[in-house]
């Protein structure tokens, strides 16, 4: 399995599959892979005659088989057996959700997938690392080979060019994120800021993990349940505060990132102001999170302080859609260069063959010649016979010249197929 075909009969690039476009997630759900379950279906699979290449890539936005086969058909209706027994499932529950890609547009999906120009979010970072993993897996089993290797490499030079050469993501779109991006143009830089977590929303403590990467110095938690807030605190290596120690608490820290269950205002105006003059006015960040608002809004008015609620970033985050929208086009015309380019490598592949049983077949008439008159030439020293042999290679590379050119050219016009069957006929290549 995995290798280039001996005949003149082309091996197709063929993907199927399922995403968030095309399926709910309860159908992806049944159909995922994990990373065992893969294994396994790469082997039998991989095993199945109408089968020569296979990569299995599963997240929980997309589940994809890419191969490459000689019969088309037979190769598509292995893999739709493949789910069908692996995850019992009949075919009719999943095939009006699924995608069947060939050729070009096969290779074009696999290098938007991986550009993360088919997310479900534009620009997210994690897709080319999980097709990665994918391809690592499928080159253990050994179940990629000349033309999936080639595709491959290719994905993961267009996707990096993709990101380096567009703003594709260089905006924040999820809602911690985006908090923490606006807390970095207020305060120019969040190193050495000290940051409080009131509650316990598991969007609050992704920004808290966001304002750590970007070198907060120090941690606070505060929780209406005390051992909630010391767990926490030693989750971020932070220090646990009592509900009732976060109106001092403003006076220390720069950023406060609130998501509690209250129905009233955990933070009010009083608060800030009284805060604000121990600070000397140095600026705090508010982020709240929480639906209803844990901060006063009225906040906003004081100088210094900033308060965005979830209904602030949503903006933000839309706005940065729209960006990444408008990067995503000069991300759709790398990939649309890097067809193009892959295309050609991949219909010169088909003249291959024919090319090396061409070569093959005048070595073999060459070194029968020679071999019919190594009587006649005994008499001659090494140098010379050496002379010979590189005479008689010169003369096939020359020959091969014309023919090569021709096929893998621009010679062929129409249907490539018809010369190389010709060729193979005129030499009897097949014979």
């Amino acid at each position: 399995m995995a290798n280039l075909p001996n005949n003149n009969k082309m091996h197709e690039i063929i993907l199927l599959g399922v995403n968030h476009t095309t399926a709910p997630v309860e159908l992806r759900e049944c159909l995922a892979f994990s990373s065992q379950e893969a294994i396994e279906a790469l082997d039998l699979l991989g095993k199945d005659p109408a089968v020569n290449e296979l990569l299995i890539f599963s997240t929980c936005n997309r589940v994809e088989i890419l191969m490459t086969a000689t019969d088309i058909t037979a190769a598509i209706h292995a893999a739709k057996t493949h789910i069908s027994k692996s995850k019992n499932i009949e075919p009719g529950k999943y095939e009006q959700a699924l995608y069947i890609l060939q050729g070009e547009d096969a290779i074009k999906h696999v290098f938007r997938v991986a550009s993360s120009l088919d997310s479900m979010i534009i620009g997210e970072p994690q897709i080319l690392g999980q097709i990665k993993e994918a391809y690592r897996i499928a080159t253990e089993n050994k179940t990629s080979g000349v033309i999936l290797n080639r595709l491959l490499h290719r994905t993961f030079f267009v996707a990096k060019k993709v990101r380096t050469e567009t703003g594709i993501g260089g905006s924040a779109v999820s809602i911690s994120y985006a908090a923490v991006e606006l807390g970095k143009k207020i305060f120019g830089s969040l190193e050495g800021k000290k940051v409080l977590l009131i509650g316990a929303g598991e969007m609050a403590e992704l920004a808290v993990e966001h304002t750590i990467q970007n070198r907060a110095s120090e941690i606070y938690v505060a929780n209406r349940t005390f051992r909630r807030a010391v767990e926490l605190a030693d989750r971020f290596q932070g220090k646990a505060l009592r509900f009732e120690e976060i109106p001092d608490s403003l006076k220390l820290v720069d950023i406060i990132i609130s998501s509690t269950g209250s129905p009233d205002f955990i933070i009010s105006s009083e608060m800030v102001k009284d805060s604000m003059r121990l600070r000397k006015n140095r600026p705090i960040f508010f982020i709240d999170i929480a639906v209803p608002r844990d901060i006063d809004p009225a906040i906003n008015r004081i100088s210094n302080a900033y308060v965005y609620d979830i209904d602030d970033l949503k903006s933000v985050i839309d706005e940065n859609l729209e960006e990444r929208k408008k990067e995503a086009v000069k991300g759709e015309r790398i990939v649309d260069e890097a067809v193009i380019k892959f295309m050609e490598w991949y219909k010169n592949l088909e003249v291959v063959p024919t090319i090396i049983s061409m070569k093959n077949k005048l070595d073999v008439i060459v070194k029968s010649e020679i071999e019919k008159t190594q009587s006649a030439l005994k008499h001659l020293p090494e140098t010379d016979l050496k002379v010979i042999t590189r005479m008689t290679d010169s003369i096939i590379k020359r020959f091969m010249h014309d023919p090569t050119l021709f096929l893998k050219g621009n010679g062929c016009h129409g249907d490539k197929e018809i010369y190389l069957d010709a060729t193979r006929k005129l030499f009897k290549l097949d014979e």
